[in-house]
């Protein structure tokens, strides 16, 4: 690992930047009322994820289309692109919701320079799906590029169409389990089947093996083994609070956006139940005690539809400590939701003028996000930090 930590610095100061994503060279402070100034950092085509590299100066930002992209973030600012792109990164299935997914780095970073992708890849007959692939981050001859790219898990079944993919990825604090959200692919019923993994949420070892403490883990069905939680439809969010618990956010169908605590072997009851109903009109039964299905936490009428979710830890903020950050794509929008062990407390909703796909905390606590690219939004950077 020293040598990619050491390395990376002398990448940056040598190579001339090159890229089609220009760091906006006049950064612009917001403070129109909110409680945070808001710092326009860069544009990008179509951004999906960002992470920070643990013990390093270093951040990852994924683009839809295919393009992972390297960016000290503690060096001096240029009027030119600042962020070097990556080779090495697989081939996408790019269209509708589809293309290059999360990107997270591996719990054992510092020894192994490891990181994690999703992204969507093509089968047969028009069929696609969503996969997680690991790989090494290796600097040799002024770039930096993926080697050992190997997939440890993949959506089963591929099917037609190009939308819920979901694909979102968490570790647990330990380090020992790899959490995946898998959408159901805007197929309904497989969200319910136990003998696929769509509408799931996952847990797998690093290596993409099978815990045998998973609570539905049958030796001769892989795919039934890996399964944590079912009933979920389109999961654009997974992260751990400071207890251990497992948080995901997922867009409803028509309204009814949720946010839930995610219990091993639950069924959070989509497409039986949902505080929402189906876009033709069609009624979905709300939630209820008697139900027999695990009821979300929080959940939105109108909708926000939810993209980016962190548990929020940082000194930068102190009075949000304790919170999730939610990004709102149609609501255009950064939430704030407090928690109380295992119960959520709604408290603030900023209006951000822009689609927010992607929420991450900073090494120094600052919180970033990333704008969507469609919907007329600008596809931006933005660092927030406190109003002094």
């Amino acid at each position: 690992m020293r040598s990619l930590i050491y390395a990376l610095p002398l990448i940056f100061a040598a190579c001339a930047p090159n890229g089609s994503n220009a760091a906006s060279g006049d950064v612009k402070s917001s403070t129109d009322g909110k409680p945070f100034n808001v710092e326009v950092i860069a544009d990008f085509d179509e951004p999906w994820a960002m992470t920070f590299l643990p013990n390093t100066s270093h951040a990852l930002i994924s683009e839809k289309k295919g393009k992972l992209l390297i960016w000290d973030y503690a060096a001096p600012r240029t009027d030119e692109d600042d962020f070097i792109e990556i080779s090495g990164t697989p081939e996408v299935d790019y269209g509708g919701q589809g293309g290059f997914g999360d990107v997270v780095a591996s719990p054992n970073f510092s020894n192994d320079d490891s990181i994690y992708l999703s992204w969507v890849e093509a089968g047969k007959a028009d069929k696609r799906g969503a996969v997680v692939g690991k790989a090494k981050l290796y600097v040799k001859d002024g770039k930096v590029t993926l080697q050992d790219l190997k997939v440890i898990w993949r959506q089963s079944p591929k099917v037609t169409g190009k939308g819920h993919y979901s694909h979102r990825i968490a570790f647990s604090p330990d380090g020992k389990y790899l959490f995946i959200g898998s959408g159901e692919r805007q197929k309904f019923d497989p969200a319910q089947d136990m003998d696929g993994n769509l509408g799931k949420v996952v847990r797998l070892y690093p290596d993409g093996s099978i815990p045998k403490d998973n609570p539905f883990y049958t030796e001769g069905n892989p795919v039934r083994s890996q399964i944590w939680s079912l009933g979920h439809r389109n999961i654009l969010g997974l992260t751990f609070d400071d207890k251990g618990q497992l948080w995901n956010q997922e867009m409803g169908p028509k309204h009814g956006d949720e946010i839930n605590l995610v219990k091993r072997s639950a069924n959070y009851g989509y497409p039986k139940v949902s505080n929402g109903d189906h876009y033709s009109g069609e009624e979905i039964p709300d939630h209820s005690e008697s139900d027999g299905f695990e009821a979300p936490k929080a959940w939105w009428d109108p909708a926000i539809s939810p993209g980016g979710l962190i548990y929020y830890n940082g000194d930068k903020f102190p009075d949000w400590k304790g919170s999730l950050f939610i990004g709102g794509l149609g609501g255009q929008a950064l939430v704030r939701l407090k928690v109380n062990g295992t119960e959520l407390e709604k408290a603030d909703h900023w209006d951000m003028g822009a689609r927010i796909r992607e929420v991450e905390q900073g090494p120094g606590g600052a919180i970033w996000l990333l704008e969507d690219g469609g919907g007329g939004s600008e596809g931006r950077l933005l660092k927030l930090t406190p109003k002094n």
